[in-house]
């Protein structure tokens, strides 16, 4: 094998090892990309349950305060619904 036959095989075994290392590398650059957008779903994800946390909590305590509302009514209606019932049932 001549000088120039090793030189050229080994200009190829080159050009395979570059093209190799380019094909990695956008493979790595890809990865990276796909990981910052999973990073930023996540962070998107995290964001909506806290909005979602603090909406449950503030639907939770209007529940709380329309129960407390309705019990208050029941009592007051059950008293005048007593006090009409009084008022029928008394000889006049």
């Amino acid at each position: 094998m001549s000088d120039s036959d090793v030189i050229e095989a080994a200009a190829r075994r080159l050009a395979v090892a570059l093209d190799a290392l380019d094909a990695a590398a956008d493979r790595r650059t890809e990865a990276a990309r796909e990981q910052a957008s999973l990073a930023s779903q996540v962070h998107a994800l995290g964001s909506d349950r806290a909005r979602l946390a603090g909406e449950l909590d503030e639907a939770a305590a209007r529940a709380r305060a329309l129960e407390t509302a309705n019990r208050e009514v029941a009592t007051r209606v059950d008293a005048a619904i007593e006090t009409i019932r009084g008022v029928l049932n008394s000889p006049d």
